[in-house]
């Protein structure tokens, strides 16, 4: 029989596993970084900055004395490596076995690519990395007469593709930029390279997601994974049936949840608490599963064209009291230090909002100091009638 769960309940479970708001830690900071990754199983990586860029705020919001350097020392370290989740991220180094599926399947042209690939150009690219060592696309360029296959937009394009496979992995990014290497002098000594069979891979898809999100549904496992769904739906009625795994009911929507994971109801969720959360965190990735459990609809619109905005460019969903109840839209200038709120709007359910602004006001000034800000503009709110800000978060 499922156990049904409130949608009190059903949130509290989720964002404790998402391990949100952060909890007060001990120990080295890098340390508490690299847990944060293999926790959740994913980073996602993104080129946005009007704020610190999605990596880092996501890593911030679980470990506050997170540092942007520390994602540089774990891929140096071989603790991390960059490769394909929904989306690109980065990924623990002791899951590198499970990356191996997609990359024989792009191999073998199983499944597709975005670029098409060019064997001839691909072989040539890969001799050359192993004969100079680590290049970036740049390396590749040609300031003279364009020489054939070395042009830069080609050769990028085999760069990918040789990362997708398999053949190359990021060593390392300077100033953002990808530093490929032959995947076999990336990799540390010791890691498991055995391909995992196809029950092994889907309950480490399985296990994985719902260590990470508390519950979940075979389209949300499979999300933007190809041709996976049909083995993860049948893998979770198997192990259901086992009684690997507990059926939950929340609303009458149906989940999946691991037995040791309803132990984290026993704990105090910290209410008072508030995030300002990426819109590609991994709580939020999943539009339709935020209003389905949270009742939250978002859409981040720095794709939606500027006069059909309702929110802004790049609006934050802020967490507090358990839910999502607001939105800010921010953008640092870096040459001034300044924090820019170009909008700040509360949900229409949202009534506590004398309790809501002081919590926002009390972390603002770490996501300044996050942001390497010193200044702080709050230009437009809904409601107008906030209680104002305290002078004081605009000198720091």
């Amino acid at each position: 029989m499922p156990i049904s769960l409130s949608q009190q309940d059903a949130r509290k479970l989720v964002l404790l596993s998402q391990q949100l708001p952060a909890s007060k830690q001990t120990g080295n900071a890098s340390d508490a970084t690299l847990s944060a990754i293999q926790h959740l199983g994913y980073i996602q990586i993104d080129t946005i900055s009007a704020v610190q860029r999605a990596h880092h705020h996501t890593l911030w919001n679980r470990n506050p004395r997170y540092q942007t350097t520390h994602l540089d020392k774990l891929v140096a370290e071989k603790q991390v490596f960059e490769y394909w989740s929904h989306a690109a991220a980065y990924l623990p180094m002791q899951d590198y076995r499970f990356s191996l599926p997609r990359k024989q399947a792009i191999a073998n042209g199983e499944q597709g690519h975005w670029y098409t690939p060019d064997k001839h150009l691909m072989k040539s690219v890969r001799k050359r990395i192993e004969t100079e060592g680590p290049l970036m696309a740049k390396d590749f360029e040609h300031t003279g007469e364009k020489l054939g296959e070395w042009r830069s937009k080609p050769a990028k394009k085999a760069l990918e593709c040789l990362y997708m496979q398999g053949d190359l992995m990021i060593s390392s990014r300077q100033n953002f930029h990808k530093v490929y290497d032959l995947s076999e002098r990336v990799l540390p000594k010791g890691v498991n390279t055995t391909p995992p069979t196809q029950e092994e891979y889907a309950r480490f898809l399985i296990v994985s997601y719902l260590r990470a999100n508390g519950l979940g549904q075979a389209p949300e496992i499979a999300y933007l994974r190809k041709n996976t769904k049909p083995l993860i739906s049948k893998t979770l009625k198997d192990m259901a049936a086992n009684n690997e795994l507990l059926q939950i009911n929340v609303g009458g929507n149906h989940y999946y949840a691991l037995a040791e994971s309803l132990e984290l109801l026993n704990k105090p969720l910290a209410r008072s608490k508030l995030a300002i959360l990426s819109p590609f965190d991994n709580l939020l990735i999943q539009r339709k599963r935020m209003q389905m459990l949270f009742d939250f609809d978002y859409l981040i619109e720095c794709y939606v064209p500027e006069e059909k905005r309702q929110y802004g460019y790049f609006s934050l969903p802020i967490l507090w009291d358990g839910k999502l109840q607001a939105r800010m839209d921010c953008k640092v200038d870096r040459k001034t230090s300044h924090l820019h709120i170009q909008h700040l709007a509360l949900d229409a359910s949202l009534k506590k909002v004398d309790a809501f602004t002081h919590a926002l006001y009390k972390q603002l000034p770490a996501f300044m100091q996050f942001n390497h800000c010193t200044q702080l503009s709050l230009h437009k709110s809904t409601p107008q009638n906030l209680p104002p800000m305290p002078i004081n978060l605009t000198g720091i």
